[in-house]
């Protein structure tokens, strides 16, 4: 998949920071955080361009994804407030707490357009898959929400297989019953790490909803 993006490099203090935003607002696509449980709300075009941004975001170690999802069509359903999404490394270390200032140094960006690789994401993925059901498991994504936007650190591999997940959910949820009619139709969902001591568990359910004419 081709995605036109927005390449911004902020300097914050002694760092410089990698920050890409789609190009264009994904319209009908939006998120509420889960509290404990968030919504995912899109259209093919924002499902399969979320899928892409995911995969673009696992073999991208050094870089922020920003996806400001606030900025669409508000959805005629749902729950709890808008929120925009980021994507980053583990590895990268960025605390939520700084995003509000490094999102103000978001000014002059420069236009990128990037090829990812489907048939990697999918391997990525299955080994994902395959790695899941051992004792020792630990490679989840985790989440956090701060200033109106979900955060989701994660590896290479988590972040391919929610690329795959979000890619399946965009081919079948307009095949599904009722989804002619605009009803939405739960597609997905991305369960990031539980905390611990119990209680409902996290989720964002991912859902299809055709866009009204």
């Amino acid at each position: 998949m081709r995605l036109r993006l927005t390449e911004f490099r902020p300097r914050i203090g002694p760092h410089e920071h990698r920050v890409v935003q789609p190009r264009h607002t994904l319209r009908h696509a939006s998120l509420t955080a889960p509290e404990p449980i968030g919504l995912l709300l899109g259209d093919h075009d924002g499902l399969n361009r979320l899928a892409g941004l995911f995969s673009f975001a696992a073999y991208s170690r050094h870089t922020i994804v920003h996806v400001p999802l606030r900025d669409g069509v508000p959805p005629d359903e749902g729950w709890g407030e808008r929120v925009d999404l980021v994507l980053a490394h583990h590895s990268y270390g960025l605390r939520p707490s700084k995003w509000p200032e490094l999102r103000h140094a978001l000014r002059t960006g420069a236009p990128l357009s990037v090829e990812t690789d489907q048939a990697r994401t999918r391997d990525d993925a299955e080994a994902w898959r395959r790695r899941q059901t051992y004792a020792d498991f630990r490679d989840e994504l985790r989440h956090a929400t701060h200033a109106r936007t979900f955060f989701l650190f994660g590896s290479r591999d988590a972040f391919a297989r929610t690329a795959v997940d979000l890619a399946w959910a965009a081919d079948w949820g307009p095949r599904q019953k009722g989804a002619d009619t605009g009803a939405s139709v739960l597609a997905t969902g991305v369960s990031p790490k539980q905390p611990p001591g119990g209680g409902h568990p996290y989720e964002v359910l991912v859902c299809f909803k055709k866009p009204a004419r």
